[in-house]
């Protein structure tokens, strides 16, 4: 019984975060396409058959049963089903979106995003500026400073201490903890000269890798460490008042963005496991403890998914806004749009790409719950 209360208590607040996330982005194409002239014939919090609805003016306002997602249906996306015939009337021509001048067109997918961005900030500044302190990742995190030295480590022996900051590798200019880590994962074994500032001092200091064998993608892997860590707590920040909530609003977002842009290139580079990848049941799990821990946790889970969903829908893959950017872009630039086959293959694979990340996401949600087989 506690179980499927606990399992209820997750699933609500799963709803309440993916409602939450999903009402903004869709709310930014929605506002974008009526700033701009073009008609918004459904609005919907879902996917599949419609569980309730209401027709404003010429929209439709809808719930429908999938959870999963929503969409802005705007009149005129499918000119290839005849939207282009001259039958429409001139003000149906004014305000098809697929006649709407490309840069019309840039604008209302990007509003998505943007959008997601944008609540991510309101929730920053909303939260510190009524005295909520909120937890953002420290650069220094980010960059090459040593946080911690582990004892009889080679970096303990090599004489390196906490707060050290990595200037170079031997010739080469280090400004990233992941460029460091690269040098001294490959370096197994082999001595290495290490640049780095201490008290606005330049030392140098040599130390030797020791081996260590890893469990990878690929499978073993014997990669070098010398025995350091950076910070990963971040830190935590709160606004003196509501002006520097206002700032320090922005510099959250920035941050997450950023640290959310690293991890996606350090998981497409292979420097970052694939099992980092989660689905519903994760985001059910995180919703769950975040609601657990106060309205705080909960923004604050809301405001880092959100920056998420936003880096994700801007890359250019078919299916998702990117790709569409990218269409329209290609469009700009040459002066006619692609053919409707090269789109539809376009769609296809990355349709494909997006049903394997979800496969990958819900296998990796089993893996969390019950374990590996075997």
């Amino acid at each position: 019984m506690e179980s499927v209360v606990h399992f209820l208590y997750n699933l609500f607040y799963f709803l309440v975060v993916l409602s939450v996330l999903i009402f903004f982005h869709e709310l930014g194409h929605f506002l974008a396409a009526r700033r701009l002239g073009v008609k918004v014939l459904k609005f919907s919090l879902g996917f599949g058959p419609k569980l309730i609805g209401r027709t404003v003016g010429e929209t439709e306002y809808l719930i429908s049963a999938l959870p999963l997602g929503g969409y802005v249906k705007l009149f005129g996306e499918e000119p290839e089903k005849g939207e282009e015939a001259p039958a429409l009337s001139p003000e149906d021509r004014a305000r098809s979106f697929s006649l709407a001048p490309v840069w019309k067109r840039i604008l209302i997918v990007a509003a998505g995003p943007v959008f997601n961005m944008f609540l991510a900030y309101l929730i920053f500044t909303g939260s510190l500026s009524i005295g909520i302190p909120m937890y953002v990742p420290n650069f220094d995190s980010l960059m090459p400073v040593v946080e911690t030295v582990i004892e009889k480590s080679p970096a303990q022996a090599a004489g390196f201490k906490a707060g050290d900051r990595i200037v170079s590798i031997g010739d080469r200019k280090i400004s990233t903890w992941a460029q460091m880590t690269d040098i001294i994962y490959g370096s197994a074994g082999k001595p290495l000269t290490i640049t780095v500032e201490r008290d606005h001092q330049s030392l140098i200091l040599t130390v030797t890798p020791a081996s260590k064998t890893v469990e990878t993608e690929e499978g073993q892997k014997t990669v070098g460490q010398i025995g350091i860590g950076k910070n990963p707590r971040g830190a935590q920040i709160q606004a003196a008042n509501p002006l520097d909530a206002v700032l320090k609003g922005f510099q959250a977002t920035w941050q997450w963005t950023y640290l959310t842009v690293e991890g996606l290139v350090r998981l497409v580079q292979g420097r970052l496991s694939m099992d980092n990848i989660g689905g519903p049941i994760l985001i059910g799990q995180m919703s769950g403890q975040a609601a657990s821990q106060g309205i705080g946790g909960l923004l604050f889970l809301i405001a880092i998914l959100s920056i998420t969903l936003g880096v994700m829908n801007i890359l250019p893959i078919p299916v998702l806004d990117g790709g569409h950017l990218l269409f329209f872009v290609i469009e700009a630039v040459l002066g006619r749009p692609l053919s409707i086959r090269k789109r539809e293959i376009a769609q296809q694979i990355g349709l494909a790409l997006l049903l394997l990340l979800m496969a990958l996401a819900f296998y990796n949600d089993i893996i969390r719950l019950f374990g590996k087989p075997g």
